[in-house]
């Protein structure tokens, strides 16, 4: 396998027509079917299905794709990185959703300014395994709530306490309290799938859930979707109120009398990376400014 082969799937790929991706690529037809031909020999399947009038991928092929995507990315990597003098600094952060996501931007951009040749990278992981990722240093930093329960190599920095939130459409009839106490929260319910959220959450929300009809139960498969059926006017639902990671067009309404969350960044005890501490600060400023 090579990256002209992986080169020539991706144009087919893209086009779904071997004409239009030998023009693409300034080489010949015959020469793209023959290195589609010479990888589907390496791997065993086919992954285009061609007829005179059609070129469609097979589900091989559909699952390939982002491998081939990988492989072309990281030996583009490679080649910029041997091609120059200078080094690129890679950062390799996580977080567990596009709300998180939300925190970085401003704190990349004023880095990137400071360091021209750094190379960021950003993996979104709904899961409790993203913090291993750091641990096994996949990751140099990625942001979660605090698990004072779990044993970790792992440092934390905290960048805000916050408190649990009513998240409701603005025409929802929470929408029109400032602070609502458990007891006032009232109609459907949306909680999140308990695989993606942190065990403070799933507890309260669990604790909702058990007092309500199964006609104002929702259960969402992640914050996004949950977040999704709420700006649909399904229901309401519970989420750490971090003012910088708000999704647009909802309120959150702080709920007393529930736990607070403790948000921040997990990273490497021993982590020597030259602008991982500079990410740290530029990253507290944004979250507690």
């Amino acid at each position: 396998m090579n990256t002209v082969q992986l080169e020539c799937f991706m144009a087919v790929t893209e086009h779904l027509n071997f004409s239009k991706a030998s023009r693409e690529l300034k080489i010949t037809q015959p020469a793209v079917s023959h290195q589609i031909h010479a990888l589907e020999e390496e791997l065993g399947v086919k992954l285009f299905i061609r007829t005179s009038k059609s070129v469609t991928l097979t589900q091989e092929g559909i699952l390939f794709v982002p491998d081939a995507q990988l492989i072309l990315r990281t030996a583009l990597s490679a080649r910029e990185r041997l091609g120059h003098h200078d080094l690129f600094i890679p950062l390799e952060l996580g977080c567990h959703n596009s709300m998180e996501a939300k925190l970085f931007p401003p704190v990349l951009q004023r880095l990137g300014e400071e360091f021209p040749l750094l190379r960021p990278d950003i993996r979104q992981v709904p899961f409790p395994s993203l913090l291993s990722l750091v641990e096994n240093d996949q990751l140099h930093a990625a942001l979660g709530i605090r698990q004072d329960q779990k044993k970790s190599s792992l440092l934390f920095r905290e960048l805000c306490s916050v408190p649990l939130a009513c998240v409701c459409h603005p025409s929802h009839p929470l929408a029109q309290h400032e602070v609502l106490r458990k007891n006032e929260l009232s109609g459907s319910f949306v909680a999140c799938s308990p695989r993606q959220i942190h065990d403070t959450i799933f507890t309260v929300q669990n604790s909702i859930l058990v007092g309500l009809p199964p006609e104002q139960r929702y259960l969402a498969g992640s914050i996004e979707s949950a977040l999704t059926l709420v700006k649909a006017r399904f229901g309401y639902t519970l989420y750490p109120d971090i003012p910088q990671a708000r999704k647009e067009g909802l309120c959150y309404i702080p709920v007393a009398g529930l736990p607070r969350v403790t948000f921040g960044v997990y990273y490497q005890q021993k982590n020597d990376h030259p602008v991982l501490k500079r990410f740290l600060t530029l990253l507290a400023q944004n979250v507690q400014g």
